[in-house]
């Protein structure tokens, strides 16, 4: 096992996000957990309300609405995050 991987994620903390493009968020946080679930799902994954890898079994397999606000949050900053790397990269996002 190599342990010597150093990550190196472009910085974007310099990034702010045009009140137009936080308006996004929560539907691209909803979208991220639906994609996640739908994946797990795929894989053989139920609902349970502890995580188990070996049954197969995560508390979150429930609507993007019903999940704690705390996974709520993580699911928003991975939208933040590539908003802002979109951002940084130059590229814009225009609503049409």
């Amino acid at each position: 096992m190599k342990t010597n991987y150093t990550p190196k994620p472009i910085y974007t903390n310099d990034i702010l996000l045009p009140d137009d493009l936080m308006t996004l968020v929560e539907d691209m946080a909803k979208n991220v957990h639906e994609v996640w679930a739908q994946s797990r799902i795929e894989q053989g994954w139920t609902y349970g309300e502890e995580r188990s890898d070996a049954l197969k079994q995560h508390p979150c397999l429930i609507p993007y609405e019903e999940l704690p606000e705390a996974e709520k949050e993580y699911d928003r900053d991975t939208a933040i995050g590539t908003l802002k790397l979109i951002s940084k990269l130059g590229f814009k996002i225009i609503k049409e």
